[in-house]
């Protein structure tokens, strides 16, 4: 391979000679060389940060005309270039210093380098120019702030579907009576579609969590410098970047903020990966409750049918797997982990500078990927698609002892009691074991027993 040779204060580097990166990505390429590259969204919230940062140095007159213009210029052309394309220049791994000081550098030096295919002349440097009035550790969480933010509002915008696609079921199946389960064992009947209001209800109650929390995800640290008193940044230097940062991504970040905090603390990187745990809980046990009640066919719950994707054995011929949810509960798993990673991590804030930083905005963002894409299938690809078995749920609802409770306001809860025993000892149903008892006449049982009007459906609707 053809070298160039580049100095930085520690020597002489020999570098790609292609490569747009300078000499402290080459070390960083050779001494971090373990883990998964720094994900392609933090380098373009980078490279948009660079840019903003041009303008304002430019607008505030830190840096010179011509400078900024070229830095603006190459910012734009990396940002059109496709993901496979950009990647080719950040090649940093995630587990590097824990400030992204190498992934800031290496943001640095391919703009100033890309700068020179403009103009051989142009001599912007990474430091100087490109990196005027920042700091590592005040662009990098910036660069969190403003990919968690945007991967937050995938994720809710994935979530509406998913509610959306359920509250049609839900109408769909408002008259459908089942049996309800409580300790896993029968209850009273309640309709399919007031089950599915409950995971409905359920996932508006963590959309809301999470929209509640996410403004604080747009505080910017830009502008702290070093450790968060703005030495070498220009008076009004952070607003502008914050308001150029607010333009490109449609969305309303702040640069008024303690600098202090947004370098030590990543606090709202973590309540609000939390209410994305949150989030995972409760998917996994909607996911759980619809592959249990789609159980069977013929030894299980068979209550739901789940649409058939794939065969589901390599030996068993005919078989269905409720593979989306399966997909979304292993998501889920892996959610509930990354929080365990995020809090730990967040909790290293030593003095004026949390130094997980690269750990941390990775794990949110496998969090909110891995989320946002199983929620887009597990809605299309199985919610979509389900239907119940209408058959089989008024089966186990007739074959239920639990449907006694009616009685108990007639004939109380001893008698009814009674009545239940009698049913599942003679094996006979619970309209028979009643009528032998002589506490209730057949036209009574008629009356009281009315599944559908033991749902309460016509005052439940939501």
């Amino acid at each position: 391979m053809d070298y160039r040779e580049e100095a930085d204060t520690l020597g002489t580097v020999k570098v790609p000679a292609k490569a747009l990166w300078g000499p402290q990505t080459e070390r960083s390429r050779h001494n971090f060389t373990t883990g998964p590259l720094m994900p392609m969204v933090l380098i373009r919230a980078l490279l948009q940060l660079k840019r903003a940062a041009a303008i304002a140095n430019r607008d505030l007159g830190e840096i010179q005309m011509a400078k900024a213009q070229l830095i603006i210029r190459a910012t734009e052309d990396l940002l059109n270039l496709s993901d496979s394309q950009l990647q080719q220049d950040f090649p940093l791994r995630v587990y590097q210093t824990g400030s992204g000081t190498q992934t800031n550098m290496n943001v640095n030096e391919v703009i100033a380098h890309q700068t020179v295919t403009y103009d051989p002349t142009s001599g912007v440097l990474p430091n100087d120019d490109v990196n005027r009035g920042q700091s590592s550790n005040d662009t990098f969480p910036t660069a969190m702030a403003v990919t968690s933010t945007v991967a937050v509002t995938k994720l809710v915008t994935q979530l509406d579907t998913l509610i959306t696609e359920l509250q049609t079921k839900q109408q769909e199946y408002w008259q459908v009576v089942k049996i309800g389960r409580t300790h896993l064992q029968d209850a009273t009947p309640l309709t399919f579609g007031q089950e599915i209001s409950g995971w409905v209800s359920t996932l508006q109650h963590d959309r809301d969590y999470l929209t509640s929390l996410a403004p604080t995800l747009g505080e910017l640290p830009i502008g702290g410098t070093a450790v968060g008193t703005g030495l070498n940044a220009a008076p009004g230097f952070a607003a502008a970047v914050a308001a150029e940062l607010s333009q490109a991504y449609q969305q309303t970040f702040t640069a008024d903020t303690n600098k202090f905090f947004g370098l030590a603390a990543h606090s709202g990187l973590t309540v609000v990966h939390g209410a994305i745990r949150t989030l995972a809980g409760d998917l996994l046990k909607i996911a759980n409750d619809i592959r249990f009640l789609a159980s069977g066919p013929r030894a299980g719950y068979n209550e739901l049918n789940i649409p058939a994707n794939e065969p589901g054995s390599s030996i068993m011929p005919g078989k269905v797997n409720p593979t989306q949810a399966e997909a979304l509960t292993m998501a889920a798993t892996r959610v509930m982990g990354n929080d365990v990673t995020i809090s730990m991590a967040a909790s290293q804030g030593n003095f004026e500078l949390n130094v997980y930083k690269p750990v941390i905005i990775a794990t949110f963002l496998e969090s909110t990927d891995l989320l946002s894409g199983t929620i887009a299938s597990f809605t299309t690809k199985l919610i979509h698609g389900l239907t119940v078995n209408a058959d089989r749920m008024t089966e186990l609802v007739d074959q239920s002892l639990m449907t006694v409770t009616a009685l108990s306001p007639h004939i109380g809860y001893h008698a009814s009691a009674e009545i239940a025993q009698q049913a599942e000892r003679e094996g006979t149903t619970l309209r028979a074991a009643a009528i032998q008892s002589g506490k209730v006449t057949a036209a009574q049982f008629d009356e009281w027993v009315d599944p559908l009007a033991m749902t309460n459906n016509n005052r439940t609707r939501n």
